[in-house]
């Protein structure tokens, strides 16, 4: 192996442990969002990965406040869950459960951005399914 292959060997095999660290540190900080999520809870914030306001939900809300509606960027589902449980969380685009789902998170499910759904909600429900 000539010197600038083992140099160009080398950079790459730093560049695949620094993917594998990012990989590690998204999933370290989807973990910390889930935390921040109390048991039992719906939550959602107005920015990707967590961050911005964060709002909390233990039942439905069928109009989402002004700083939330159409504001929302990733969410945590933290539904207690059983046979028949109400567990599943439905995001709608319309007010009091109008207009059509924007995403569906099922109990333990933590989303940091999706961009078919964020800032398109205005009303949640607790439900069996998705």
């Amino acid at each position: 192996m000539t010197l600038r292959r083992a140099a160009a060997f080398t950079a790459v095999l730093a560049l695949g442990a620094a993917t594998v660290v990012t990989g590690t540190a998204s999933a370290a900080a989807t973990g910390q969002a889930a935390a921040r999520c109390p048991s039992g809870a719906f939550c959602v914030w107005t920015q990707a990965n967590f961050a911005g306001e964060r709002f909390v939900f233990t039942g439905d809300d069928h109009e989402w406040e002004a700083g939330l509606a159409k504001h929302d960027a990733s969410w945590v589902n933290h539904a207690h869950s059983g046979p028949g449980a109400k567990d599943h969380v439905k995001v709608f685009a319309g007010d009091n459960l109008t207009g059509r789902t924007t995403i569906c998170l099922a109990p333990g499910q933590a989303v940091s951005m999706n961009k078919e759904a964020s800032h398109r909600g205005s009303s949640h429900t607790f439900t069996t399914d998705c």
